[in-house]
């Protein structure tokens, strides 16, 4: 990667989450002149500054997403925010879909806000492969994100640079099944499998962080950065998680969720009018519309071609289903 992050303020909400404080992680290794984490959790900044070593240039500042006042202060100078905060379970979003929609779709139109008036350069957004073919409240609240951060890139033109990337499910990440596992199994000497027939796409930590840095990389505004990753089946997956970690413990098989889907996607059905670039690792996928017939600005990604999805896959859609390798899936966990 280039270094664009040396001598830069960045800014990281949810900036102490096992994927936000693994952003932060690595962009001190860049050089910048500062990083700021923003969440809620102080107990969380004060281990996160602890496990650092109290970097001179880190600095925490307590807040919430939906504070907007908060955020024209926390955004001040800032060159590159990283917006990964989030409600993210799917059955709390289910229960709770005006919370939902306070922090995902109305705190992310506060980031904007925020980063519009602070004069940022670019933002980066984390979504997750639930927007394609939404069904539960999460899938619709980041989709409506996604939408709000893809549109406004063309409200703005040149001045600042909107992104997205799509995340599957993130081995080891606060809300992963598999720390909810390792606790079932500690305690009860069994887990739960929630229909084991269900796929779903893995990534690790690693490829997480590697895919947002690389994304503020390649941004070129109004564009969506999906890792190509492999799926697997619960039941396989439970299996394996026993097998390595557990062996004495039990699977046992309870029904799904609360706006749990059978499968996932990466890429949805409706989306195959979008340009998608492609290489071996990411799709990039630009604005599927544009706004009052207005010209996109020409794009071009290094090391990435274009036409992507189609040419590859031979398919309009990008499921869990019809990618399962379960190998590659047991060196991720």
């Amino acid at each position: 990667m280039k270094n664009i992050f040396k001598n830069k303020i960045i800014l990281v909400t949810g900036g102490t989450g096992s994927i936000g404080s693994s952003i932060v992680r690595q962009l001190l290794a860049y050089g910048p002149k500062q990083v700021r984490v923003l969440s809620r959790n102080e107990t969380r900044q004060y281990e996160l500054l602890e496990a650092l070593d109290y970097p001179d240039n880190l600095r925490m500042f307590i807040g919430d997403i939906r504070d907007r006042d908060r955020l024209q202060l926390a955004f001040r100078n800032v060159d590159i925010v990283f917006h990964a905060a989030a409600l993210k379970h799917v059955p709390f979003c289910e229960y709770n879909p005006t919370e939902a929609m306070k922090t995902n779709i109305v705190g992310s139109h506060n980031v904007i806000d925020a980063a519009v008036h602070a004069g940022v350069k670019k933002v980066i957004a984390i979504s997750t492969d639930k927007v394609a073919n939404p069904f539960n409240v999460l899938g619709v609240s980041k989709l409506m994100m996604e939408k709000l951060f893809i549109n406004s890139d063309f409200i703005t033109g040149d001045d600042i640079k909107f992104s997205c990337v799509r995340f599957g499910n993130v081995a080891w990440s606060d809300g992963s099944v598999l720390p909810f596992w390792k606790r079932q199994a500690e305690k009860k000497g069994s887990i739960n499998v929630m229909n084991g027939k269900s796929t779903r796409f893995f990534m690790s930590i690693d490829q997480a962080v590697g895919l947002t840095l690389q994304a503020a990389e390649l941004s070129q505004g109004a564009d969506i950065f999906v890792l190509k990753m492999p799926a697997i089946s619960l039941a396989d997956l439970a299996k394996i998680f026993i097998k390595k970690y557990y062996p004495k413990a039990k699977i046992k098989e309870v029904d799904s969720r609360p706006g749990d889907k059978l499968h996932e996607d990466l890429i949805g059905v409706n989306e195959w009018n979008r340009e998608i670039w492609s290489n071996q690792k990411m799709f990039v996928l630009l604005a599927a519309t544009s706004i009052y017939n207005q010209a996109e600005r020409p794009k071009k990604y290094f090391g990435v071609k274009y036409p992507g999805f189609k040419l590859v896959t031979g398919a309009l859609s990008y499921s869990s289903q019809e990618n399962i390798d379960t190998d590659a899936v047991v060196k991720i966990i």
